[in-house]
């Protein structure tokens, strides 16, 4: 069962109802053309093609997979020709700037289009968006010549892209890379070495494929500081529109425990032309670019992956009859009654649900700031933006996706035996869903990000000016029944959390490794307050709504109760890291190395 619905009416009920997207573009240049009119018709037209093209390629790409050869990588069946419908409709174009051919909308409508064609159908969905990563890095830091040369054709879907860091034996200690970038008369650069790990590295969709690629000059400082970005094209294009090979082959692609209709592929690069990109020795921070693009389309996988999880999981949940309801039948003429019913399987579903529409949530408040980031006239609106997606861009990446392989387990979990047979989806959807946590940074380093790099090394800064967001909206008169119940619960969690990280501060003084230990319970404590946050301002335009006698009374009634559910089931979960948190790391980091396995020989 493979059916997939794309949630166009929550999405409208987030970014309209709850964050006012259309008030957001009225005070942004550039956003005239995204009317409420326009967005609507852009989001249903997206979700015919993902419900359509998408959906039913999921199954069928996820047992054909990809096909390695000398010659290249076939896709499975139907990609293709997917891909092709979605390039002539103009998605790859959706929010690039309008000189190099592409429609000139918000930023933030890719979050759109990445959940919709994710949940239809994830594997696919990798291709047209790393090309987007591709473009926005091209477009931030590529010269002049080079943006004019490569932008318009990956724009117009006629190229895609990738982003090359991993090697063999460096994953995230990308200061240990070996790929060369040697400096050509005619200033480009030859670039070899090998990158494994490529999503969407080698394929048959498009006539080329443009990788972005960090590699060291020859004389480059050792570590991160020796590190430059270059554009390096599959295939050379000539003045007269024709496509030279450019040294850069695929050598084999990886056999992996999900996303098979994917080519996570050994990339060579033997003297390949390659363009700088940014400064020298600055590619790293340029990288960020495409990273934190890539992060935060990362954190839409957990939401992509939740959302099929309720879908298939609640229809089935409705279907299957099993034994009789703890409170009296409610199917008397039938055998059994729909295990619905049963309190360990709505405990399932609900947790789904609330994880799945409150991570929705978190992703489009994030995306108010990237628009307001991208473009804003106002600098010090800008300032706070970048501020925001600092602090939350690694709690989104991190604990959406921690949520996501939840949800995806729980979706497995309702259909029982049913769930682990392929037929169903849903032990796809959960192969599927576990790469999350480690593509773009492991959550543990996003973890270490959140709480080192971000918010002790910001003297508490970053955390400060959301928490002081979250304690005036707290504060703000209103007439909500749902938020005068639990606004103490959240102003209480916000004190702790700064009490928390404080103690955190103090004990690293002392002990470096205690941000380490506390890091990762940390970020995940850090996404249920701020999830928290997002579930009771839903609550509260629900409740509104519901009071001004809107006709989707089951709607507006569901987002109240999933909202209580929320804080009476799944926010308790702080209660156990905060206690986890406050524990340091003296029991984490006493045990030697030789006591983890008695006698085993390390090599």
């Amino acid at each position: 069962m493979t059916d997939y619905k794309a949630p166009v009416r929550d999405m409208v009920f987030v970014r309209d109802e709850v964050f006012d997207f259309p008030g957001l573009w009225q005070g942004l240049p550039g956003c005239e053309e995204a009317t409420s009119d326009v967005v609507n018709a852009i989001l249903e037209a997206i979700a015919v093609f993902c419900e359509e093209e998408l959906a039913p390629l999921s199954l069928s790409g996820d047992q054909e997979g990809c096909t390695w050869t000398e010659s290249g990588v076939a896709t499975p069946s139907g990609f293709k020709e997917a891909y092709q419908h979605y390039a002539e409709a103009g998605w790859p174009s959706l929010t690039s700037p309008v000189e190099y051919g592409g429609q000139g909308l918000p930023p933030s409508m890719e979050s759109i289009l990445n959940e919709f064609a994710g949940g239809a159908n994830w594997s696919w969905s990798m291709y047209p968006f790393l090309a987007k990563g591709a473009r926005t890095t091209l477009l931030a830091h590529g010269e002049q010549h080079v943006v004019d040369r490569f932008l318009p054709k990956m724009v117009a879907g006629e190229w895609t892209g990738t982003m090359c860091l991993t090697e063999a034996h460096c994953g995230s200690d990308l200061g240990m890379l070996r790929t060369k970038a040697e400096p050509q008369a005619d200033g480009t650069y030859a670039i070899t070495g090998s990158k494994i790990f490529i999503s969407a590295g080698e394929h048959d969709m498009a006539e080329n494929i443009v990788h972005v690629v960090i590699a060291r000059l020859p004389d480059a400082p050792p570590g991160t500081k020796g590190i430059s970005l270059f554009l390096v094209p599959k295939k050379l294009p000539d003045d007269n529109g024709g496509l030279a090979d450019n040294g850069v082959t695929c050598g084999s692609i990886e056999h992996k425990m999900g996303i098979h209709g994917n080519a996570t592929c050994v990339i060579n690069f033997d003297n390949a032309t390659g363009y700088l990109m940014g400064e020298v020795n600055r590619g790293l921070n340029c990288m960020f670019t495409f990273m934190n693009n890539a992060r935060i389309g990362t954190a839409i996988q957990g939401i992509a992956h939740g959302e099929r999880a309720l879908q298939a999981a609640t229809r089935y949940a409705r279907e299957r009859l099993q034994m009789r309801a703890p409170r009296g039948p409610v199917n008397p003429d039938g055998p059994a009654d729909p295990i619905i019913v049963h309190p360990d399987v709505r405990r399932m579903l609900l947790t789904i649900k609330a994880l799945t529409e409150g991570s929705r949530l978190l992703i489009h408040y994030l995306s108010t700031y990237v628009d307001i980031d991208k473009l804003s006239p106002d600098e010090q609106a800008r300032k706070q933006a970048d501020d925001r997606l600092a602090l939350l861009t690694p709690i989104a990446k991190g604990f959406i996706t921690e949520a996501g392989f939840e949800s995806a387990n729980h979706g497995l979990q309702v259909f029982g035996g049913h769930g682990y047979i392929s037929e169903w989806g849903m032990e796809q959807n959960v192969r599927d869903a576990r790469i999350a946590m480690i593509y773009e940074g492991t959550n543990g380093i996003q973890a270490i990000d959140l709480l080192g790099r971000k918010i002790l090394a910001s003297q508490g800064k970053l955390l400060a000016g959301f928490t002081a967001e979250v304690k005036a909206w707290c504060e703000a008169e209103s007439d909500s029944d749902i938020k005068a119940g639990y606004v103490g619960e959240i102003a209480q969690l916000v004190g702790e959390w700064e009490q928390l990280t404080q103690d955190i501060g103090a004990r690293a003084l002392q002990d470096p490794a205690e941000v380490g230990a506390a890091s990762f319970d940390y970020m995940m404590y850090s996404g249920y307050i701020v999830l928290a946050y997002l579930w009771l301002r839903a609550a509260e335009v629900a409740e509104a709504k519901l009071a001004a006698g809107s006709p989707e009374k089951d709607f507006y009634q569901a987002k109240l109760e999933t909202a209580r559910f929320y804080f009476d089931r799944i926010l308790p979960r702080t209660k156990t890291l905060a206690a986890t948190i406050a524990s340091g790391a003296e029991s984490l980091m006493t045990m030697d190395a030789t006591r983890f396995v008695v006698g085993l020989e390390v090599e």
